[in-house]
């Protein structure tokens, strides 16, 4: 039996997560459940998975679900706060660590997962775009295991060997992006673009925030950083294709000309099934996929001068040091005041760049030092949003 912990359980990641686990009752434990807030649905979850612990980072969310453990006589211990999770990734009845707490969020309990020297199933991009050098090196410092579980990256993975150095005759790789419900639209159109729009992806259920990215292509800007430190390659070495149908989910391609490409329905039980069981494969409960009834797959190249948000994250991969760092704070703090309707959809590359162009951007070599350039990043947006000009 494989002990597995959820970081963000009652998030969409977290359910296809617990969908797939019920499929294999003889090969998977739920040890451990987390959540900010939702109480409802982690009561469900409680009730069904029987997990032997859970965590809200909200300490009124904690005590409601206590009261109702502790009513049910159930065995289940509810801890309280964000270190909670640091606690939980660590108990040895844990194999796995399924990371998928959305934002910077997540990286504190992300890198104690790696510090802990567990399998790590990282869903939280987060933690590579903001931490990319130091969290690689814990990750081989503690010879934790770690698998992407981002669509893209996991088919990347599967396409790679093992051996990825120079040696391995990799070229490129190519990420595919949807487009998002906005890849048709001109400038005049984007203008007026709302926060329900941007949540209406046409292929993915995701939650608001990486729709949103998805919507402005900032979610593939944020892969392209990702892919970077996962695979040791530069940003001229990745390149984005505009794919509407999100069946193709990478290529890679090698120097004697072949392309291998990894293929599915659009649907994330699929890399969370191939990384909970690696190296071996189990049923997703993903429906095979069709070729003769799609009858025809499309690639185009991304507009970046319409999501300028893709070109902003090539520019900090090159810059380097904590310009990822930046670019990442100033993009939650952007989308999440576009949410809110504090701000155009257009001004969320604005609010990026503005932040970008006024930090410097030496290495960050600590978590605190990283939070701190978060924090000052989210005040820039705030900052450009009182201009008013």
């Amino acid at each position: 039996m494989i002990g597995v912990a959820i970081l963000g359980s009652t998030g969409s990641i977290g359910l296809s997560t617990l969908d797939v686990i019920q499929r294999h009752p003889d090969r998977f434990q739920v040890i451990a459940l987390t959540a900010h807030t939702n109480v409802e649905r982690m009561w469900q979850q409680v009730q069904h998975y029987q997990p032997c612990y859970v965590a809200m980072t909200e300490d009124n969310a904690a005590n409601q679900l206590r009261e109702r453990v502790l009513s049910a006589g159930l065995d289940t211990a509810v801890l309280s706060g964000a270190l909670a999770l640091e606690t939980l990734v660590a108990l040895p009845e844990v194999d796995s660590v399924m990371a998928a707490i959305v934002g910077i969020a997540g990286l504190p309990s992300s890198l104690a997962a790696a510090r802990a020297g567990k399998r790590v199933l990282l869903a939280n991009k987060e933690s590579l775009v903001v931490a990319g050098a130091l969290f690689m090196q814990e990750v081989e410092r503690h010879q934790a295991l770690l698998l992407p579980i981002d669509s893209e990256h996991n088919a990347l993975f599967q396409c790679m060997p093992s051996d990825r150095s120079t040696a391995a005759g990799i070229r490129r790789i190519l990420l595919t992006a949807s487009g998002g419900p906005f890849r048709q639209y001109d400038l005049a159109q984007l203008a007026q673009v709302t926060p329900a729009q941007a949540c209406a992806h046409p292929n993915w259920s995701m939650g608001p925030k990486i729709s949103v990215d998805s919507a402005t292509m900032m979610n593939k800007g944020l892969e392209v950083i990702e892919a970077h430190w996962l695979f040791g390659l530069t940003a001229e070495q990745i390149e984005v294709v505009v794919h509407p149908q999100s069946i193709v989910h990478s290529l890679v391609d090698y120097l004697d000309g072949s392309v291998l490409a990894q293929l599915g329905n659009p649907d994330m039980r699929t890399p969370i099934a191939h990384a909970l069981a690696w190296p071996q494969r189990i049923d997703s409960g993903v429906a095979p996929l069709d070729l003769c009834a799609l009858a025809r797959l499309d690639f185009a190249a991304p507009d970046l001068q319409r999501f300028r948000c893709l070109q902003l994250a090539y520019d900090a991969v090159n810059t380097g040091g904590s310009a990822p760092a930046v670019l990442n704070g100033a993009n939650e703090a952007a989308v999440a005041a576009f949410l809110d309707g504090r701000m155009a959809f257009l001004q969320i590359p604005e609010a990026i760049d503005y932040a970008l162009q006024r930090m410097s951007h030496d290495q960050a070599d600590s978590l605190e030092h990283l939070q701190a350039i978060d924090r000052q990043s989210r005040e820039l947006v705030t900052t450009f949003m009182a201009r008013g000009d």
